[in-house]
């Protein structure tokens, strides 16, 4: 597994304001697209391209388009809804597909309730948005899911890691091409399981609590 923290003023200046509790949701918002936007950067560096050659007004130019199949952006409902935009925007030809997760009471592990995928993943490059990487359960799961559709290559963006949930995936997926891109790995989980300092619950800070 390869882990890529974002290392730039920008990503921590917008983090910091995502993490202040006075921060309101139409700005929490805006911020973490935006940020998704820039941490985007990161996660697509390996996407699959294929050369192509384009006439300008003065010449032939050789360059690169991405390339087939598309790359599969796979928000988990419904805080990874808040990335969505930012991804999105700079990679605007990607497929777009939706995984819905809830805690089972029961046995404590993420089942899934929704989903809205391709059948077929085989030879596939995703892009999963989960904005807080707590105990990794989530991520874990969805990541299964991927792989158990056919995708080849998993590529998860998320706002903030605790180093619990970081290991936890590390772990599970061992032997699988994942990466991790983070805008900042923090200091460890409470006896809650909410990361530390984190920024508190994202989808409620995103949308108000329901």
């Amino acid at each position: 597994m390869r882990v890529h923290v974002a290392d730039h003023p920008l990503v921590t200046h917008k983090l910091t304001v995502l993490r202040d509790e006075t921060t309101p949701s139409p700005t929490f918002r805006a911020l973490a697209e935006e940020l998704v936007t820039l941490l985007a950067y990161e996660a697509t560096r390996n996407v699959r391209v294929s050369p192509v050659t384009v006439t300008t007004p003065v010449a032939e130019a050789h360059g690169l388009a991405i390339g087939d199949p598309r790359p599969l952006v796979v928000p988990i409902l419904r805080a990874g809804l808040g990335m969505l935009g930012g991804m999105v925007k700079l990679v605007p030809t990607a497929e777009v597909g939706f995984l819905g997760m809830v805690r089972n009471e029961q046995t404590l592990q993420p089942d899934i309730y929704a989903e809205r995928l391709p059948d077929d993943l085989a030879n596939r490059q995703c892009f999963v948005l989960d904005p807080m990487l707590a105990t990794g359960g989530s991520l874990i799961a969805a990541i299964d899911f991927l792989f158990d559709r056919g995708a080849v290559d998993v590529t998860a963006i998320c706002l903030i890691a605790a180093p619990e949930g970081l290991e936890a995936v590390k772990k599970a997926t061992e032997g699988r091409e994942v990466t991790i891109v983070l805008g900042a790995l923090d200091e460890r989980l409470n006896e809650r399981g909410y990361i530390v300092p984190g920024l508190g619950d994202a989808g409620d800070r995103l949308y108000g609590t329901v």
